[in-house]
């Protein structure tokens, strides 16, 4: 067994390999603290024929028994991955994806497991790393080792690999993934921070991972990569008819204005040479499709650098048209379409009760998430047909990134007691729908009510690296993202970034493109937060009426068992007589009544207040004589509340006796004089001219 121990800003992670999972072709051991993980790869020894793709699958799972848990739920077991699980998979798949050589099609899988978790060792940038050493390790051939970090910045101090303390409310969180040649893989949540505050933490990141990389140099010492065959070329002469014949007509058909359109003209052009040329070259089938492919791939390339401009015939910076609406869906709370170009979202937004809380159950603890996004991407949206499955992994990444762009403009829960849901629907796709998804949920909050403190919106940029030219593009559509070699998306207000997520093609990205693409992006973001202020400028000064209503009042801690009653009898019968919900927290005494109108919350406040809460001194209130003495009356009054109307309280003369002016039994109008160490002095006398507006209850 090898075992290393690096030190990464003073957090000791040992890596071991040789004694466990001694079958896979790598396998490596993690440990930080209290939190160990197994990072094993295994690729076939064929490659499957006939794919056009890398068929690489990444697999991250926790295990519960690592915080010491049993599953909930009726399966005792864990079987389908959590979100959690799907999104840490995403950023160790875009860490190490791009390194693999296009031409090594053997499938391949690697699988993170957590079998012990420290909540102060967050596992995601150690099962990155922990994949990375395995396939460096191993003899698949891979253009790595890549390093994960996690960077926090809290009250301008950067902190590498954060404690859970460092990771509740940072300014800035992300997760990095470097070559040692420049990023690779970025994804995070910001409160607002600036382009420069990104770049700095990129860079101590990048500068905290040395020591991972001197230890992957020492690794890889003596490890042979197996050999592949590379795809054998077509002859040249094949290359040149075949380009020669088909280039014009091909550059008329990807100049198509229209997405569709577009669409059906390439597949029309590519269809119908291809079976030309297979005819003319029986023996070379297998090469037409490709140089076919190629050729698209490089004369959309070519266009952009050599024409200055895209083929749909934008600048390299300009955004495509915008238009919005809102309240377009008449029975949800919130509602709105956004459309940029051919890609369009239609959100909409709905207010629940905290009863509506997503209740998420991790290794570090259970929670309740309040705010939740939901982004589907129908087959319509695109033109095709495929049969419905539930969210796939791109659904899950996408819908997290624009709930990681909303979440810092929320109020505070303290002042906005609602859940609140997002559903985003894709109805049309060419590029960017993530970030259609951002701008369309802002608005259908703000069409909602909900207090937003300002907009967000969001813009994915693209990069074209060919023949020695560098261009970065903003506001890509779905070829530039298909035949490009970068995506980077970034969300936030005018004030500073609220998300981003990049990743790349070529391997490494040098700081200086992100930097110029941070600032492409930002001119880009404010203009589309110009364009969304023209469909709604600020949040609608009250809920919708279709909105549930939720009161809240305080009662003391000592009349909650009082309220709940045996069984829960008597708050069961103000939820059936008024049509409402309750909640109560038995810590702070706090009533949450929730209805579908505000008459209903009202009526049960007032059965609530009457029932536990105090009478007011001064407040003329009917009652009912409970008991008569010599000295005076016991009166029922308020709820359960019961005080004392003293003889000489009764009447405004003088009274011989009591019963010559109450009865037990009988109703009274009484008014409040005064509390004494609970007991309440009332007054019959003072309530006499009372009128109908006076009374309380």
């Amino acid at each position: 067994m090898k075992s290393t121990t690096i030190d990464i800003d003073g957090k000791s992670i040992t890596f071991e390999y040789g004694e466990i999972a001694r079958q896979a072709d790598g396998a490596v051991i993690v440990k930080q603290g209290g939190t160990v993980l197994l990072a094993t790869v295994v690729a076939a020894d064929k490659a499957k024929e006939g794919l056009g793709f890398f068929p690489l699958t990444v697999e991250y799972r926790e295990k519960s028994a690592a915080a010491g848990k049993i599953p909930g739920g009726f399966i005792k077991r864990e079987t389908r991955p959590q979100d959690r699980e799907i999104l840490a998979s995403r950023l160790i798949d875009r860490s190490v994806r791009p390194l693999f050589p296009k031409s090594f099609l053997c499938e391949t899988q690697v699988m993170v497991t957590v079998f012990s978790y420290d909540d102060d060792a967050h596992p995601e940038a150690l099962a990155i790393m922990g994949a990375a050493a395995a396939l460096h390790i191993s003899d698949i051939p891979w253009a790595g080792p890549v390093c994960g970090i996690q960077i926090a910045k809290n009250d301008d101090k950067y902190t590498v690999l954060p404690t859970r303390s460092e990771r509740e409310t940072p300014q800035l969180d992300l997760m990095i993934s470097c070559g040692k040649e420049g990023l690779i893989m970025a994804e995070g949540i910001a409160h607002e921070v600036q382009e420069s505050d990104v770049l700095e933490a990129l860079e101590k990141a990048q500068q905290a991972m040395k020591p991972f990389f001197d230890m992957m140099d020492e690794w890889g010492e003596g490890v042979e990569k197996r050999e592949y065959v590379e795809p054998e070329k077509a002859a040249q002469e094949m290359q040149d008819d075949i380009v020669a014949a088909v280039k014009e007509e091909l550059l008329q058909a990807v100049l198509t204005p229209q997405k569709k359109l577009r669409s059906k003209n390439i597949k029309k052009v590519l269809s119908t040479h291809k079976e030309n040329f297979v005819e003319k070259y029986p023996e070379e089938e297998h090469h037409v499709g490709k140089i076919l492919d190629d050729l698209h791939y490089n004369l959309v390339r070519d266009y952009m650098i050599n024409e200055k401009k895209r083929i749909d015939g934008r600048d390299f910076d300009n955004i495509r048209p915008i238009t919005g609406k809102v309240g377009w869906l008449p029975n949800t709370h919130g509602s709105s379409i956004f459309t940029r170009g051919e890609t369009q979202a239609l959100v909409s937004c709905t207010l629940g009760t905290p009863e509506d809380q997503q209740f998420v159950e991790s290794l570090g603890g259970e929670r309740r998430e309040r705010f939740l996004l939901h982004y589907n991407f129908p087959s319509y949206s695109v033109g095709e047909v495929r049969p419905l499955r539930g969210p796939g992994r791109r659904e899950i990444g996408h819908g997290n990134l624009a709930l990681r762009a909303l979440t810092n403009i929320l109020p505070s829960h303290k002042d906005f007691v609602y859940t609140i849901r997002l559903v985003s629907d894709v109805t049309e796709s060419n590029g960017s729908s993530s970030m259609a998804t951002v701008c369309g949920g802002c608005l259908a909050m703000m069409d909602a009510g909900v207090p937003v403190s300002k907009s967000i919106a969001g813009i994915a940029m693209g990069l074209i690296q060919h023949n020695g030219e560098t261009v970065v593009i903003s506001d890509i559509m779905g070829d530039e993202d298909h035949l490009g070699d970068m995506d980077f998306k970034v969300t936030g207000s005018k004030e500073g970034i609220t998300a981003l997520q990049l990743d790349n093609k070529i391997g490494s990205l040098p700081f200086s493109i992100l930097e110029k693409a941070m600032a492409q992006a930002k001119d880009g973001r404010h203009h589309i937060l110009d364009e969304m202020s023209k469909v709604l400028s600020e949040t609608r000064g009250s809920l919708s009426d279709l909105a549930p209503r939720i009161v809240s009042t305080t009662i003391r801690k000592d009349k909650i068992r009082s309220l709940i009653g045996p069984g829960g009898k008597n708050v069961q019968s103000i939820q059936e007589a008024c049509n409402v919900n309750i909640n109560i927290n038995s810590e702070n005494g706090e009533v949450q009544v929730y209805a579908s109108n505000m008459k209903d919350c009202n009526d049960a406040l007032k059965k609530i207040d009457e029932m536990v809460g105090d009478p007011e001194v001064g407040k003329i209130y009917r009652g009912k004589v409970t008991s008569v003495k010599d000295f005076g009356a016991f009166v029922k009054f308020f709820g359960e509340q019961e005080g004392l109307v003293h003889i000489s309280e009764l009447e405004k003369g003088r009274v011989q006796k009591v019963t010559d002016v109450v009865n037990e039994g009988d109703a009274i109008v009484v008014k409040v004089l005064g509390i004494d160490r609970g007991k309440i002095k009332l007054s019959r006398k003072e309530a006499l001219n009372a009128t109908e507006s006076d009374f309380a209850n």
